[in-house]
């Protein structure tokens, strides 16, 4: 049944990280009729009240403090600085720098102690960085210094939110605490979208298509998605899928604004796949073995009287489903996180 739980989770990891590979390219189009306050207003006000139609039982739980407010940072201030960085460099130097997120989460896990990857892991985590930069390495016009920094600083935000995201996660319904925090995100959006003004009708339908699908398939979709299969998995498991959207966001951006993607970024692409394969890979446990007593000619298995009795006191109490799907005895401390 863990086996089951796994697969299923990291399926729609897979999809949410293709999704999202279509932010950067439908972002651009759109952003030639909205500005980036209210392209965020409208993109998160538009598919919060169809999640929260989803999963409307369990919305009341979902309205906290700490919840509002990472929706309001990790949605709201993420996608505001995202469209702007988006809107001042090109495609794909946005993919490119979106593509440090997984790495970053790696860092900050280890960093605040909410996670921890083995070597394998951390090699996985550098060969996907490695493969981004090879699949954008070829740039493309309209990139600056500036665009590039505000898409940093939201990669670094957004990775801090999907550390922060796995503790909230716990106990609660992903997809309404997804519309909760959208709902978050459009309301920060406001302050910027009124300093913008209101925006002049579109030129032509291509910019309000690209809206529809952004909302679609760039926000309804891949945000459920990913919240569902991270409060299964842990958070630098989670961040390693989002190295597919600047796969899918480079080769989209080569078809529809003529950036190269040739065999270097052909080769980029089986290299960010060859980091996800091995940051995912699940960690061995040590065997444990049986401590045994030889004697004479036979062997007589020993029992470690200490370790029987804590058996046997333990075998009364009530078992809980733990974070990840295991499960703990039930005692007054809670089991340690993972």
């Amino acid at each position: 049944m863990q086996l089951v739980r796994r697969h299923s989770a990291l399926f729609a990891l897979v999809a949410a990280g293709l999704l999202w590979g279509l932010t950067v390219p439908l972002s651009k189009v759109a952003l030639d009729w909205l500005p980036g306050g209210w392209l965020t207003v409208v993109r998160f006000a538009a598919a919060a009240p169809l999640l929260a139609l989803v999963s409307r039982r369990d919305l009341r739980r979902a309205f906290t403090p700490k919840i509002l407010f990472a929706g309001a940072i990790g949605y709201g201030v993420v996608v505001i600085l995202q469209n702007a960085g988006i809107h001042a460099t090109s495609v794909s130097h946005a993919a490119l720098i979106i593509g440090a997120v997984p790495a970053l989460v790696a860092l900050i896990s280890a960093a605040t102690g909410k996670g921890s990857a083995g070597p394998l892991a951390w090699v996985g985590f550098a060969l996907a960085l490695a493969g981004v930069g090879i699949v954008a390495g070829g740039g493309g016009g309209g990139a600056t210094l500036g665009g590039d920094a505000l898409m940093l600083a939201s990669s670094v935000v957004s990775a801090t939110f999907v550390v922060v995201q796995s503790q909230l996660l716990r106990g609660q319904n992903p997809i309404a605490m997804t519309a909760v925090q959208m709902f978050a995100g459009a309301l920060a959006g406001v302050p910027n979208a009124i300093v913008e003004g209101v925006p002049a009708a579109p030129a032509s339908l291509a910019p309000v298509a690209a809206l529809l699908a952004l909302i679609l398939a760039g926000t309804l979709l891949p945000f459920a998605l990913f919240a569902w299969g991270q409060s299964r998995v842990a958070p630098q498991l989670a961040g390693a899928f989002l190295n597919l959207e600047p796969l899918v966001g480079a080769a989209t951006g080569a078809l529809a604004f003529g950036d190269p993607f040739g065999p270097v970024q052909l080769l980029g692409g089986l290299v960010i796949l060859s980091g996800i394969a091995l940051s995912t890979a699940p960690k061995r446990k040590p065997v444990a073995l049986a401590v045994t007593d030889r004697r004479h000619e036979g062997r007589t298995h020993r029992t470690h009287p200490v370790r029987s009795a804590a058996r046997r006191d333990a075998s009364h109490l009530p078992h809980t489903e733990g974070p990840r799907g295991g499960s703990y005895v039930s005692s007054s401390n809670p089991p340690p996180s993972h």
